[in-house]
């Protein structure tokens, strides 16, 4: 194992850091990535190799690209040419991506964005993104959640909540819960599946695998808003590995805070969350991994630092190893602070954090 970032649309400043502090592997986050689009809007097989290379002039690896699955899923509901069309693209993007050198994609099934409530105190007077089933409404929705790459804000410096920019190509097709029309689970299920059998034969062929980021956050029984997250369970995780179960090409991005937020007991069901797909399970389906803390559990919990959450990240480093998992750990979902606007502090104490549980389980040479 060893440490990665996400990033999106990084300088050569941004990267040198990276490099200083440690990382090795990089997975580039830009939802749309115009960088690499071609005149059709589809991926570039050349250009993508460019991005590569460019990544490896900083001693670091390009290993994974974020697929933008755009409005897809729901379309696949509503629209059926729509979603026809996206799927063309995406089929497109895989091979420009196999062409390029970059052999793992991660994907997101999140129709209506990642939920928040509010943004709670924490750590010397830090700001925590916080999910407490009990405080939802449509507004909070509107003023915390993440849409895409759009990051929740508290409204102190005037940034735009994540509905004044819906609709803005970096929200990637997701809606307003209160827009989505409903979604049931029967439907959830539905518009995955036809994801996947729109992409995963195109990745076999390619030898790129397809890593799902599972819904975030576990939505009580009966939804929200109508809308239910069906891979907001280990029991639909599982169920999302049977739809093409002797696949090499189809597993997870592996989001340790996700799997978390799905139980009141999170050490417990990141751990056997870890065992189910890892390696050492025989399936060998966690493709990358999120190494992110809460605080807190199912239905009401925050974001938190590595090292405050209720999280046991030291046992969760023992299971990845006990397991054989031998990609990265990128840190993800950092609070905010006005003395960290840019986050690069934050981020750089998790992957310090994670290192140091690196190296004080490495197995002796």
């Amino acid at each position: 194992m060893y440490l990665g970032e996400q990033l999106i649309n990084p300088t050569e400043a941004r990267l040198r850091l990276s490099a200083q502090l440690g990382v090795s592997g990089i997975a580039i986050d830009t939802r749309p990535n115009a960088a690499v689009q071609g005149k059709d809007g589809a991926w570039d097989g050349g250009k993508v190799a460019e991005l590569r290379r460019w990544v490896e002039g900083f001693g670091l690896r390009l290993e994974v690209m974020a697929l933008d699955v755009g409005s897809i899923l729901l379309d696949s509901l509503r629209q059926p040419e729509r979603a026809a069309a996206i799927a063309e693209r995406l089929r497109k993007d895989i091979l420009a991506a196999a062409e390029g050198g970059v052999t793992t994609l991660k994907y997101t099934v999140a129709m209506v964005g990642i939920t928040r409530t509010g943004v709670v105190p924490g750590r010397g007077g830090m700001k925590c993104s916080a999910f407490r089933a009990a405080d939802y409404h449509p507004e909070a929705d509107a003023r915390f959640s993440y849409w895409g790459v759009v990051l929740p804000e508290d409204g102190s410096k005037g940034s735009k909540s994540p509905r004044d920019v819906l609709g803005a190509p970096e929200t990637c097709g997701q809606v307003m819960a209160t827009e989505s029309g409903g979604i049931s689970e029967a439907e959830g299920w539905k518009a995955i599946e036809y994801l996947v059998a729109a992409t995963l034969p195109t990745a076999e062929k390619a030898g790129v695998r397809l890593a799902c980021h599972p819904h975030d956050p576990a939505y009580p029984p009966g939804g929200l808003n109508g809308v239910h997250h069906v891979l907001g369970s280990l029991d639909g995780m599982r169920r999302f590995i049977d739809l093409a179960p002797e696949s090499p090409s189809h597993g997870f991005n592996f989001c340790q805070g996700t799997v978390a937020e799905m139980s009141p007991h999170p050490t417990e069901a990141v751990l056997e969350a870890i065992r189910a797909f890892g390696p050492g399970s025989g399936l060998n389906r966690i493709f990358m991994v999120h190494f992110r803390n809460i605080k807190g559990g199912y239905l009401d919990f925050r974001e938190a630092l590595p090292d405050e959450g209720s999280v046991d990240m030291l046992k969760c480093i023992q299971a990845y190893r006990e397991v054989g998992y031998d990609g990265m750990l990128c840190p993800d979902h950092v609070p905010l602070s006005d003395v960290d606007p840019d986050r690069e502090r934050f981020f750089s104490f998790c992957l310090g954090y994670t290192k140091a549980l690196l190296q004080a389980t490495a197995i002796p040479r």
